[in-house]
C-alpha cells in the first residue's frame, strides 16, 4: 500500500500541475475552448490512421468487474491508453494530459472517454487502479484482465510491452509502447498520438472528431 500511496501522491501532483498550466493559460492567453473550432477539412495533428484493421477489438475487465467492449464507449471520442500504475513518468503524465484536455474542452469534454488498459494485471489490481485512474478524472475507466487477456487485446492494438528487471531482486518496470488510440463517436479507430504530442494538439483533433457529424 506504501507504493500504491506514492503513485496516488504523484498522480494528484501531476494532476494539479495540469490544473494549475490551464489556469494560467487561461490568464495568459486562449484556451482550448475559447479557441476558434478547427475548421471542416483541417488536418489533424496526430497520426491519421483511419480505416486501419488493427485497434479494432477489445475486450477486458474493469474494476468493478463488468465485461467492457469498445462498443460500450460509442457515443464519445474516446481515448485508449496501454499503462501501468508503477510507471514513473509516461503513464501519469499521458493521464493527466487527457484530464487537462477534457477540462479545455468545457461543456464538450463530457464527450470524452479516458481509458486505461494495464499491462501489469499482477501489480495492477482492480480495486487500486481504479482509485489511480479516477484521481485523474473521475469518469476514466480502468481496464485488467488474465495475462494472457491483455496480451491478446495489445496485439490486436500493435502495442508491445514486457517486464525490465528494476535495480533490486523481485522488482521490475513495463516498457510498452508510449501512445494513445483515439476513436470517433461512432467507435472507429482514427488516431495514433504519440506520447508527447501535448495538450493543444490533442484538443485540436479531438474538437475536430467532435465536429464530425454522428
Amino acid at each position: 500500500m506504501d507504493s500504491l500511496f506514492r503513485r496516488l501522491v504523484i498522480a494528484s501532483f501531476v494532476v494539479g500541475l495540469a490544473s494549475m498550466l490551464g489556469a494560467c493559460n487561461r490568464q495568459g492567453g486562449t484556451t482550448g475552448a475559447d479557441a476558434a473550432p478547427p475548421k471542416h477539412g483541417e488536418p489533424f495533428k496526430s497520426i491519421d490512421i483511419t480505416g486501419a484493421d488493427y485497434a479494432r477489438e477489445l475486450s477486458l475487465t474493469d474494476a468493478d468487474g463488468n465485461r467492457r467492449t469498445l462498443a460500450d464507449f460509442k457515443g464519445k471520442v474516446t481515448v485508449v491508453f496501454f499503462g501501468y500504475m508503477q510507471c514513473p513518468d509516461v503513464c501519469p503524465t499521458t493521464m493527466a494530459e487527457l484530464a487537462a484536455v477534457k477540462g479545455e474542452l468545457g461543456a464538450d469534454g463530457a464527450r470524452v472517454q479516458g481509458v486505461f488498459v494495464t499491462v501489469d494485471p499482477e501489480r495492477d489490481k482492480p480495486e487500486i487502479l481504479k482509485a489511480y485512474v479516477t484521481a485523474f478524472d473521475p469518469s476514466f475507466v480502468a481496464l485488467t484482465g488474465t495475462l494472457d487477456e491483455i496480451k491478446t487485446v495489445a496485439r490486436n492494438f500493435k502495442v508491445f510491452f514486457a517486464k525490465v528487471p528494476g535495480k533490486t531482486e523481485g522488482s521490475y518496470l513495463m516498457d510498452h509502447t508510449a501512445g494513445s488510440y483515439i476513436f470517433d463517436a461512432k467507435g472507429r479507430v482514427r488516431l495514433f498520438t504519440r506520447y508527447g504530442t501535448g495538450a493543444p494538439a490533442l484538443v485540436h483533433d479531438i474538437k475536430l472528431l467532435l465536429a464530425e457529424p454522428q
